[in-house]
């Protein structure tokens, strides 16, 4: 292919990252491309609405975490983000995958409860980011974006937070947030 890849994030303390990779991946959808969604927080131990969605759009998606990181003890957040990071590597060589969502990436980056730089080291993420494919397209997204990604990216979109329901004390709605 001709066509250079680009790397979007999709950061910020508002509601709407997730939807905004999910986007993308309708449109490249229906383009014909080739699309892999990997969640690095959200577990299969759940079912997202997302998920279903993506399932019966063909579009392969692994939810790849064991959820909120007070859910799990450290070792098995650590030992979840190397097998999902692992896999992310894997999915950042292949050459047949024209978008490729790493979705929460910047969540599991920006841990600090825990040590995470053995697991998911972000000179390897900057790396494997910089070394993909030529003409694949990355969309990473989730809180607290890296600096070195957010330099690395060729589109940044912050998604601020101006007024939620949830300060109302309306929990997580079906079908809005899951």
């Amino acid at each position: 292919m001709d066509r250079k890849g680009l790397f979007l994030i999709y950061t910020g303390e508002g509601k709407g990252k997730t939807t905004a990779s999910l986007g993308v991946t309708l449109r490249a959808v229906g383009r014909g491309m080739k699309v892999k969604y990997l969640q690095f927080i959200k577990s299969k131990e759940r079912t997202y609405g997302e998920a279903l969605a993506l399932k019966k759009l063909g579009v392969e998606m692994e939810q790849l975490g064991i959820g909120f990181t007070w859910t799990k003890t450290p070792d098995e957040h650590r030992a979840a983000l190397k097998q999902a990071w692992a896999i992310a590597k894997e999915a950042l060589n292949d050459p047949t995958i024209d978008l490729l969502v790493l979705d929460e990436l910047n969540n599991a980056l920006a841990i600090s409860k825990f040590p995470i730089d053995d697991v998911l080291p972000l000179h390897e993420v900057i790396e494997a980011i910089h070394n993909r494919p030529s003409q694949m397209h990355l969309v990473v997204t989730g809180r607290n974006a890296a600096k070195e990604l957010v330099e690395l990216a060729d589109l940044v979109s912050t998604v601020e937070a101006t007024k939620h329901y949830y300060e109302r004390g309306i929990p997580a709605v079906k079908g809005l947030e899951f």
